[in-house]
């Protein structure tokens, strides 16, 4: 495959690597910082300060560029932050709803929302780190 009018350069093709998905949650990750930030800003009561919605926010994006499956290290960081997310946007969800609150309540829809998108990340992460294993003991 070439561009064209550029003289011919051809396209590196994306190598598939077995058992990877970075990408799915590097894109989770952009997703859940994205939604963070529009439920803060729009007032939702989560469980997190505003500064600490804007520094969760940040740290999710940067977890999401420094993913790559070059650098193991950077999957057990993405499942650290996943497990947290789940636990911190999981329960209070959970309690909420336990409480009595409308589902149709904005601030309960970004929780389960952001519960969700943990749980996604959690699971591409671990089928990532899974995946590492594998091709370190088919060596």
């Amino acid at each position: 495959m070439t561009y064209e009018g550029n003289g011919g350069t051809s396209v590196p093709q994306k190598r598939e690597i077995l058992h990877y998905h970075g990408d799915e949650a590097r894109v989770i990750f952009v997703i859940s910082a994205f939604v963070i930030i529009v439920a803060q800003s729009t007032g939702a009561e989560l469980p997190l300060s505003t500064i600490g919605a804007v520094v969760s926010a940040v740290v999710l994006v940067i977890a999401a560029g420094t993913t790559n499956p070059a650098l193991s290290w950077i999957h057990w960081v993405n499942a650290f932050l996943a497990i947290g997310g789940t636990l911190l946007f999981g329960t209070n969800a959970v309690e909420r709803y336990r409480a009595g609150t409308n589902i149709s309540d904005p601030s309960f829809i970004y929780l389960e929302v952001l519960a969700l998108l943990s749980l996604f990340a959690l699971y591409f992460t671990t089928r990532t780190i899974r995946g590492m294993f594998l091709r370190a003991n088919s060596r």
